[in-house]
């Protein structure tokens, strides 16, 4: 890092300082095992303004916010149902974001006015420490400007944002693809974006899953 770069090699300080970014409002860039996501404290709308306006991204597309654990989850959730703990006992920590319904800590802003929240556990140390170092749930869709490609380094995030206030460099994503999508507030369940977790391991938890019509099964 040189004195006028945003990219921070991760120990203890950085993540006590990206904290503390996200506590006053700031976003903060951070590895997961997808792609560098954009965080901000998801409780707080303000704060969620600042990724749409630094992503340059329509607010009719909601955000994923990521928690460290299903407890964390169920507190922004207004109901988790029995298929949500089947999920997250296979998946999470992993590429599967499910959405349910949103509870009142998590503005409509994040998504989008829908009554629903979409919500992750990311397998990446450096994420997850920063979720329980942070203290909050963090709204964080992909570190670049809207409609260019997904980073997956540090240094693809400042080339997209180069004014994000920090990243924490955890180094080059494992996937490299977003996450997986699924709404469980629909009977049955339907796929809303295929994503790094493989459809036929979703299959196998849900037979009767909904497919787009574009999707196939492999």
């Amino acid at each position: 890092m040189t004195a006028s770069s945003p990219i921070f090699a991760v120990d203890a300080a950085s993540l006590d300082r990206a904290a503390t970014i996200l506590l006053a409002g700031e976003v903060c860039a951070f590895p997961t095992e997808t792609v560098y996501g954009l965080g901000a404290d998801a409780t707080c709308e303000a704060a969620v303004l600042r990724i749409y306006a630094l992503k340059g991204r329509p607010r009719h597309n909601p955000l994923i916010v990521h928690v460290p654990d299903v407890a964390s989850a169920q507190q922004i959730s207004t109901s988790w149902p029995a298929i949500a703990d089947r999920l997250a006992q296979r998946f999470w920590p992993g590429p599967l974001s499910m959405v349910l319904p949103r509870a009142a800590c998590i503005p409509a802003l994040v998504s989008a006015g829908l009554p629903t929240v979409a919500i992750r556990v990311p397998a990446h140390p450096v994420a997850l420490e920063l979720l329980r170092v942070s203290g909050r749930p963090l709204a964080a869709p992909s570190a670049n400007r809207s409609e260019s490609v997904s980073p997956t380094t540090a240094e693809h995030v400042l080339r997209s944002l180069p004014n994000v206030p920090m990243i924490l460099d955890g180094g080059p994503c494992r996937l490299g693809i977003e996450s997986t999508v699924i709404d469980l507030t629909q009977t049955p369940p339907r796929l809303l974006r295929p994503g790094a977790l493989p459809l036929r391991a979703l299959l196998e938890e849900i037979p009767d899953l909904q497919l787009p019509g574009w999707v196939k099964e492999a």
